[in-house]
């Protein structure tokens, strides 16, 4: 028509925003979450941590005293995290034993006499799976005597997940989730939970291979990319980067939210319970305040 203004194009945004990460988005349509378990629903990230300590302390002070060499002890935070934390319980220890340049035999039938003998009060601690089973007896312990931390923020998060009718599980390295479920009164909330007791029967590689997580995919019967994988543990992000899972979340201080975002993750926040929000749980127009803020949520309602 003549004289009638040109419509007026639309400027294409200079980056993409982040996908909202709610359920029935029209750019974020995930049908399941699957949620790590230590560290993020569950606080026993810190009783790992200390059981780990109290028998790799030990291992130290022997090595130490045998070869003269100075080693300092374990670090239950960053050492923890860069080691063992998330891995299978036998692969933790070697990658331990290998960062502090320390050798033992896989076996218990492959020990020698070369090998000093440390004792957690169950026999020597003298080969990868001796010193494995003295971690689970400690954690054992202390779960026994001290009951299992929740972060309260995740479990909100869970049960409105669920309310929404979207589906959930619990992908975690170790052979006692279901008991730390149980302990800690979550069992009823996951669909499904794929274990370290689940990749042995399974032969399913742990993380950072994304196999435990893509068989909770496929025990909801979900397509990896319309998942949610939730993670503290560098090698779990790693996991759902490879898995080619929808969204990667990292549950991370800001001291590393860097390090998680350069493994991967799509969205770094400290605490889960961030992510409710006051309204963001609702299927209609309260999800555009995710891509209002550019994806940027803060802290809130605890981890």
């Amino acid at each position: 028509m003549p004289g009638a203004r040109a419509p007026r194009s639309r400027p294409r945004p200079r980056h993409r925003l982040p996908r909202c990460p709610w359920h029935g988005c029209p750019n974020g349509p995930y049908d399941a979450w699957l949620f790590d378990l230590d560290g993020v629903v569950t606080r026993t990230a810190e009783v790992h941590a200390a059981a780990w300590k109290s028998v790799l302390d030990e291992v130290l002070a022997v090595e130490s005293a045998r070869t003269g060499r100075p080693l300092a002890p374990f670090d239950p935070v960053d050492e923890y995290r860069s080691t063992v934390d998330g891995r299978p319980r036998a692969e933790g220890v070697r990658a331990f034993l290998a960062a502090r340049g320390i050798d033992r035999p896989e076996a218990d039938a492959d020990r020698t006499g070369d090998v000093p003998v440390v004792t957690d009060g169950h026999g020597p601690l003298d080969s990868v799976e001796a010193i494995a089973r003295a971690k689970d007896r400690a954690f054992r312990r202390l779960v026994a005597s001290g009951g299992v931390p929740v972060h309260a923020g995740a479990v909100a998060l869970v049960r409105a997940l669920r309310a929404a009718g979207v589906a959930t599980a619990v992908v975690s390295a170790s052979e006692n989730a279901r008991q730390v479920l149980e302990a800690a009164g979550l069992a009823e909330l996951f669909d499904v939970r794929v274990d370290g007791l689940t990749a042995r029967q399974a032969a399913l590689a742990g993380k950072p291979a994304p196999d435990t997580y893509r068989e909770a995919a496929r025990r909801l019967g979900v397509d990896p990319a319309r998942c949610v994988v939730v993670e503290d543990a560098l090698v779990g992000v790693d996991a759902g980067r490879a898995g080619g899972f929808g969204l990667v979340i990292g549950v991370a201080g800001p001291r590393s939210a860097d390090r998680f975002r350069s493994h991967g993750a799509d969205l770094v926040v400290e605490h889960l319970g961030a992510l409710l929000g006051r309204d963001e749980l609702g299927l209609g127009h309260r999800h555009h305040r995710w891509f209002r803020t550019g994806g940027r949520v803060g802290a809130g309602h605890g981890r």
